[in-house]
Formats: C-alpha cells, structure tokens, sequence
C-alpha cells in the first residue's frame, strides 16, 4: 500500500502512513497544510524506496546524522554551538553527497572571516565537528570515512615560565584567582579540569584530588605543599573548589565555555600578566556606537601555558619522560618529548623550593590570613 496523508482525531498536524516494500511508515508530516503534507509524503515515498534498493547510505541526511549524534551522548556547549552552525548550513544534504569542496563552502557561510579565518578557528569552528559527526556515521555504515584534508596551522613557539615570573604572577593576580593559578603550575591539570574539580574529588590531609579527563577517566594528582597551602586557604568546602566574582561576592562556579584556554578567566588573568611584567600587547579600538577608544592588554601568554609550565618543570626535576606522561595524563609519550631539556637545570633547586613554597612568603601569608579571616 504506498504511502498517503492522513489525519489524526485531536491532531492538527497531518501524518503519512502506509507501506514501501514492507516496510510500515506512520509518521507525522510536521505540518497541518495539506500541500505540504503531500510534498512530505512523496519526497518521503521516494527516501524509502531508495533506501530499500540502495541501501541506508543512499538516503541518510546530515540532519539525521546530527539528530543521532547528539543523541548518542551529552556534548559540550561549545560542541553544540559548532554543530548547530553547521547543521544550518548542510540541513537536509544526504551524507555521501557531502565532499572537501563542501568544506570550504562551510569556512564561507559558518566563520565569520570565512575563508580568511585562521587556520585553528577553521579546525576548531568547522573541520573538527564535521569530521566527528561524518566518523559517528561511519561507524553506522551510512557513509564512509570523511578524508578531508586539513588547514595548516603554524606551529608556535612553546611557552612557559620560569620560577620568579610564576612567583610574580600569582602574587599580581586577584586573591580569588591566586589559588587557581597555584594548582594549575602546582599540578599541570587542564583549565577544564581545575574548574570542574569539585570538593568531594579533593583529600586535602593526603595530598590529592581525583580530576576528570574530556575522555571521561579519571585522574588521580599528588598535590606538592604550595597547591595544599592554597586550597587550604579558601573558606568553602563543599560544590566547585575554584570560584568566580560575581560583583562582591563569590560564584558558585565557573561558566562552561566548552574550551580548554582559559577565556572564563581572561580579564583576571590579563590583569596579572599585565601586573607581573609578562610580555603582551594593548589592543586599541573604538566599539561600535561609541566615540572613545578602548584599551585592553591582551597578554602573549595564555593559561594553557601554566600547563606547559608545569611539564617543563617536572622534567627538569625528574628527568623521567614516563613518568611525565602518567602524572600529566596524556596518550603517548611521544607528545612529552617536546618538554624535555626546555627548562634548564641552572631552575632545578628554585623549582624545588617553589613547590615546597619555602621561595615565596607573599601567597603563604596571604591565604593563611584569608583562610583566618574566613575571606574568600
């Protein structure tokens, strides 16, 4: 019986229903015009015969492709807003229709710059989403392996610091972010790691904390004296350890961004680099409407560099490649290779005693006075 449009009692939207090749279809056209309906109805007919002589990779959309993926698992914010970009773009266009031409048309219509966006911006904004959603439906057999190829990114100097600029930026930044910036150089944990710890992943007397990976394992972090020092000076114990302002008070917790970089942290940690000396720039520009310019410091250093920072300095103590990868939780041990022989030995003794926080009173001081206080 092919397929028709039908009404459904107390519905107002109309529904197609029969049967193609055996396959029973009773399913709602998304729409109460009967026009509609019937153009629903005959693209769907077609759809269904298709995929019973081609086959579910002949007929399978982006959109449902998507629907599936997102389905499949919970996904970050920053993944949703990529995947919805590019879910108005590609729409209904059937997978394997979907070639390396089609990219660059999505660099065009997703970016804002286009084809003139930075390579990263182009991996991250479009390539990357698009890739894991096509390899999600490959492994479905609805299309086959995406093989795009890849915008170069340039590569960049690693940057890191030694143990007096550390000092200095922890000590120039906001009592509230002092503690955070003490456990990222302390423990090299991600920026999404640190700002999801919660309280109850955190033995303070033992010296260790329990972090979550993107890949959903966990991580167990010996914590050095100075990070124990910090985190026994905030005054709450219970929800996120790692907290905002929110105006004069303290949040409940950081906003999810998605990212790894740091941005929930970017005005505080533009304000410390900016006061500790570190190398950066001061963007100057007029915002639309206004009629002063405005000027901000934007600093060359990122707080991913706090982890770089950390490997470095635990190289330069351990000398132990192996060791460097478990504790830093990476995949290979070949990604640790590029930390090694960066610090030189001459910074071994200062990044004893900085971990030990014999170096530098001003922290110490600072959270025990906070932590008598009961000051955030």
């Amino acid at each position: 019986m092919p397929l028709s449009v039908v009404k459904r009692k107390g519905r107002e939207s109309l529904y197609i229903r029969g049967t193609v090749r055996g396959q029973s279809i009773y399913e709602c056209a998304g729409t109460s015009d009967p026009q509609q309906a019937e153009a629903y109805r005959a693209k769907r007919e077609a759809e269904l015969w298709e995929e019973t002589v081609y086959g579910k990779r002949a007929v399978v959309t982006f959109a449902s492709a998507v629907s599936a993926y997102l389905e499949a698992e919970q996904r970050s914010e920053n993944t949703l807003f990529n995947v919805e970009r590019l879910l108005r773009h590609f729409g209904t266009r059937k997978l394997n229709a979907i070639k390396h031409e089609d990219v660059d048309r999505a660099y065009k219509a997703v970016l804002a710059d286009g084809m003139d966006a930075a390579p990263a911006t182009k991996l991250r904004g479009v390539l990357t989403p698009l890739r894991a959603i096509l390899e999600f439906a490959a492994q479905r057999d609805w299309c086959d392996p995406p093989k795009f190829i890849s915008p170069k990114i340039p590569r960049t100097k690693m940057r890191f610091l030694r143990p007096d600029e550390a000092t200095d930026l922890v000590n120039e930044a906001a009592p509230h972010v002092r503690p955070l910036l003490v456990f990222l150089i302390g423990t090299g944990a991600r920026m999404s790691e640190a700002l999801e710890l919660d309280w109850q992943d955190v033995d303070l007397p033992a010296g260790r904390v329990v972090v979550w990976q993107k890949q959903d394992t966990e991580r167990h972090i010996d914590l050095p004296p100075v990070v124990k020092l910090a985190l026994s000076g905030l005054p709450h114990r219970e929800g996120r350890v790692f907290r905002p302002m929110q105006g004069s008070r303290i949040g409940d917790a950081y906003h999810d961004t998605g990212r790894s970089s740091g941005g929930q942290i970017k005005s505080a940690w533009a304000y410390a680099c900016k006061r500790s000396r570190l190398p950066g720039r001061e963007r100057v520009w007029v915002p639309k409407g206004a009629t002063k310019e405005k000027r901000v410091f934007v600093p060359d250093l990122t707080p991913h560099c706090l982890r770089h920072t950390w490997a470095t300095w635990h190289y330069c103590v351990h000398k132990d490649l192996l060791r460097l990868k478990e504790d830093g939780g990476w995949q290979t041990i070949s990604i640790v290779t590029r930390y090694a022989k960066k610090m030189p030995d001459y910074h071994r003794e200062a990044i004893i005693r900085w971990f030990a926080h014999t170096d530098w009173p001003d922290i110490v001081q600072t959270c025990q006075i906070r932590a008598a206080k009961g000051e955030p």
